[in-house]
């Protein structure tokens, strides 16, 4: 298999390097816009409002970047329910639009809304959240050198992934069953593998249609170059108890991906590993606490 997923794309054309070497983590005037965004979550209560950002024409420019080469993208390699998805979210191709707009439109089809995050949050906060209809997104914009790729979560993945997920009631319903298992737990153990299954499956996963693996994931959907990438890396059919064993990485391309045979297969199985997760999963499943690499 290739090694490439070790690595991340560090330039425009998608030269691929360390994670550290991505422009975003040594650019001095972009991690202060960055920080000073991030710093806003500090002591935010979920649900509670918070201010808009004023976004620069570069930021701007960054988001109808990604806009333009995302659509046909999806269109190519994403699944049904989230070309569907994304017709009824309608998200706007000029500029980067304020989480309260976003918000607005999740409301009134699914009861979600947007609540303020800094960066990746503890899985107690950010799972639970989803039960009472809150996810977890940033304000900050990816850098400008690399627009198709961020090695971690930025505005543009929580809008066009998480955004689009949360228009549909179906995907919607998804995150609120992880949510309610997530609130039933007390273990930092039963919670990191809850979120790897959350992981393999909302953030990473695939749907097969006529034979062929087609991106769910909102991880997926944000990322031009690994939307269908499958090549250099194994597919696998859905597989909750091997997702929970299995490690993942933030920052780079993932190795290892599980495709459900349909939305109605997804359902199915999400749902009812949630309904019987709780802090004896691990031990009931033989998932092994893991140390990964999260950077």
């Amino acid at each position: 298999m290739s090694t490439a997923w070790q690595y991340t794309p560090i330039s425009a054309d998608g030269r691929l390097g360390l994670a550290n070497q991505h422009p975003g983590r040594s650019d001095p005037a972009y991690r202060r816009r960055r920080d000073a965004l991030a710093a806003r979550a500090e002591g935010h209560r979920v649900g509670a409002p918070y201010p808009a950002v004023d976004y620069t024409e570069d930021e701007h420019r960054t988001w109808r970047a990604v806009h333009q080469a995302l659509g046909p993208a999806h269109h190519a390699h994403a699944c049904r329910a989230v070309l569907d998805a994304g017709e009824d979210a309608g998200i706007r191709a000029d500029r980067i639009p304020q989480h309260t707009e976003v918000s607005a439109a999740l409301t009134a089809r699914t009861g979600f809304a947007f609540t303020l995050a800094g960066g990746v949050v503890p899985n107690e906060r950010f799972l639970g959240a989803m039960e009472h209809g809150y996810f977890h997104a940033v304000q900050f914009v990816r850098h400008p050198a690399v627009p198709l790729y961020a090695p971690e979560p930025d505005v543009l993945h929580d809008v066009f992934g998480h955004g689009v997920h949360l228009s549909c009631a179906r995907l919607a319903r998804l995150y609120r069953l992880i949510g309610q298992a997530a609130n039933r737990t007390e273990t930092a153990e039963a919670l990191d593998i809850l979120s790897r299954v959350y992981w393999f499956t909302l953030e990473y996963g695939l749907i097969t249609e006529a034979g062929t693996p087609k991106a769910l994931g909102a991880a997926l959907l944000s990322s031009y170059g690994e939307i269908g990438a499958h090549d250099g890396r194994t597919v696998r059919p859905l597989d909750l108890r091997a997702a929970a064993a299995t490690p993942y990485r933030i920052s780079g391309y993932q190795p290892v991906l599980y495709t459900a045979r349909s939305l109605e297969h997804l359902e199915d199985v999400l749902g009812a590993f949630c309904a019987d997760f709780d802090d004896e999963s691990a031990s009931r499943l033989g998932v092994p606490a893991l140390s990964r690499d999260r950077a």
